[in-house]
């Protein structure tokens, strides 16, 4: 499972602000108890006297006794502070200074791997860059309404649009949910307004919240990162190849509305390098356009159809315009 360093890099941010926003707390906390039990105050240097204490005699060669006396000594001083804490009125663990993740103490990493409470950040960072994309509001899977499709059969196809998004839909379900290395690659096409960014958004939503690392861009946008990383048109050219490497090496691509950008030698090198990079590396792509498979096929070259149309599942949307039914309704 690939890791979008991007946006780990933002969970890490997010993880050290949690660590500083506890260690303020503390530091409030201690403050607020010095000042209403002074106490306290010296007991918490007897008790770190004790620790330097133990580490020196844990130096030593006979220290076995001696060990035990001050460890005692240790847990005599913080009873005590726990008494005067309580006089002073403050709730029993009004100094905990405990981490907020045990299992990595709060550095994001447990057995050299990223720890849960990291991944969690991740994954929370991950959805929020999709839904700054592609507006997640009510796109998940539970709010698809087929309804807004006729159910009347088609004379070209004998099966109604509703039929026919009704099985794209659990196709669509079903790759979510068991989303990994030998999934499919999807390719949607069909008019606007049938519902592909609908569930290409469902889709993301699901993978994103199970780890993966999932970006998605309109196609015109992706071919000026392109552009920008071949020929230097940018201020920040490494920005603009470490964004085509997420394109590249992202566990899930999707790829809205190919066929709207501007077509040309450059374009169609770029799509080539980028579906076929993505096949040969076994990562998985889902690319939408409102162009027929014809209407492609004179925009592209035959390698590039060839390979949408033998190594991807093709969906074909059908129905009226949902967009302009769900105005009207």
């Amino acid at each position: 499972m690939a890791i979008d360093g991007r946006v780990l890099a933002r969970a890490k941010v997010l993880l050290d602000e949690k660590r500083r926003q506890k260690d303020e707390r503390y530091e409030r906390h201690l403050e607020n108890a010095y000042a209403a039990a002074p106490r306290i105050r010296i007991l918490d240097t007897a008790i770190r006297e004790t620790m330097t204490d133990l580490v020196g005699v844990a130096l030593g060669v006979d220290a076995g006794q001696q060990a035990d006396d001050i460890r005692m000594r240790n847990l005599d001083l913080q009873e005590q502070r726990y008494v005067e804490l309580q006089k002073a009125g403050f709730p029993e663990n009004y100094l905990d200074d405990e981490c907020l993740c045990q299992k990595c103490n709060d550095t994001g990493y447990a057995n050299n791997k990223i720890c849960q409470c990291l991944m969690e950040l991740y994954k929370s960072e991950l959805r929020e860059s999709l839904s700054s994309l592609l507006k997640l509001g009510d796109e998940t899977f539970d709010s698809f309404n087929l309804s807004y499709y006729d159910n009347t059969p088609s004379q070209e196809t004998g099966i109604s649009p509703r039929r026919t998004m009704e099985i794209i839909y659990e196709t669509c379900v079903e790759y979510a949910r068991k989303f990994g290395s030998k999934s499919m690659n999807l390719f949607f096409n069909g008019a606007p307004g049938l519902g592909k960014t609908f569930l290409s958004a469902c889709i993301a939503r699901v993978v994103a919240d199970s780890g993966h690392s999932v970006v998605y861009d309109m196609a015109s946008s992706m071919f000026d990162k392109f552009g920008d990383a071949r020929f230097g048109r940018t201020d920040n050219l490494e920005e603009a190849r470490a964004e085509v490497r997420r394109y590249l090496e992202c566990d899930l691509l999707i790829v809205d509305d190919l066929g709207t950008e501007m077509t040309n030698a450059f374009t169609i090198s770029a799509l080539y390098e980028l579906v076929n990079t993505r096949l040969v590396t076994g990562k998985k792509t889902i690319v939408s356009s409102n162009l027929t498979l014809g209407e492609l096929r004179r925009q592209y070259s035959e390698q590039i159809m060839s390979r949408l149309e033998g190594e991807y599942q093709v969906l074909t949307f059908r129905g009226d315009d949902v967009r302009r039914k769900r105005n009207i309704v």
